[in-house]
């Protein structure tokens, strides 16, 4: 059965309607209007409150490190799964690693579903402003640096992110560097910064990723028509004339 209220992204075009969030682009100085992805929040998939106090920076980040969670490639795309995953990930952080919390900031599923993973990040990224101390890269640098967003599966060689997973990354990525002003080439893969396999297959990826971000964004700032004509298509099925829209399955 269709759901009856399709989960979309939009990247709407300054001065179209939408609940959108306008920010200045660091490449061209034109403001960009970014409508805010559909992030399920630790509330959402109910995760366990942080072991400790976790940290807020008054810093803003400079950079996205992309990552993997090593995890079964599922066939599952469901939301649900989303958020069992997201609670396996906390579990492994917390108790396997000792740590007070996931240490990735978003996760995105399989299916394209986005989870936030370390408490306040979906706050941090929807204010633009500060960072969630982080435990995703080795040697504490980058914790205090980066943005992370890990990618639920095992991506080492010959495995390739489904499309619904890696539209939706393309997106968050996007909507990071608009909130915080991060130039689409400061996305790096974990491996820039230690010695590791992560995050597999989506490092070869990386260029990929930088332009596609930046072509979203640049999208933003290109005035497009918007149709005058009634809008008779049914509501919440058919995207308005000068949108992006990525589309998930059916909450299964």
């Amino acid at each position: 059965m269709p759901d009856a209220h399709p989960i979309r992204r939009r990247l709407l075009l300054a001065g179209t309607a939408g609940a959108a969030a306008t920010v200045v682009l660091p490449s061209t100085g034109r403001a960009a209007s970014l409508v805010h992805p559909v992030i399920d929040s630790c509330a959402d998939w109910n995760a366990r409150p942080p072991a400790r106090t976790i940290g807020v920076l008054r810093t803003n980040p400079n950079k996205i490190v992309i990552h993997h969670t090593v995890t079964a490639n599922t066939d599952d795309l469901s939301r649900g799964q989303a958020h069992a995953h997201a609670r396996r990930v906390q579990n492994l952080h917390m108790d396997g690693n000792g740590w007070s919390d996931t240490g990735y900031h978003f996760v995105v599923s399989r299916g394209g579903w986005i989870t936030e993973g370390r408490h306040h990040s979906l706050a941090t990224l929807t204010t633009g402003t500060g960072l969630v101390l982080g435990a995703h890269t080795a040697g504490g640098r980058q914790n205090f640096e980066a943005i992370a967003i890990s990618n639920e599966g095992s991506y080492h060689a010959g495995a390739t992110p489904p499309d619904l997973q890696w539209g939706s990354l393309t997106l968050l990525c996007a909507h990071v560097c608009a909130r915080y002003g991060i130039p689409p080439t400061e996305i790096y893969g974990h491996r820039d910064f230690n010695s590791t396999q992560c995050p597999g297959v989506f490092h070869a990826l990386l260029p990929r990723l930088r332009t596609e971000v930046a072509t979203t964004l640049a999208e933003a700032t290109t005035p497009r028509p918007l149709s005058t004509a009634p809008d008779t298509s049914p509501a919440d099925d058919t995207p308005q004339r000068g949108t992006l829209v990525h589309r998930r399955p059916d909450d299964g």
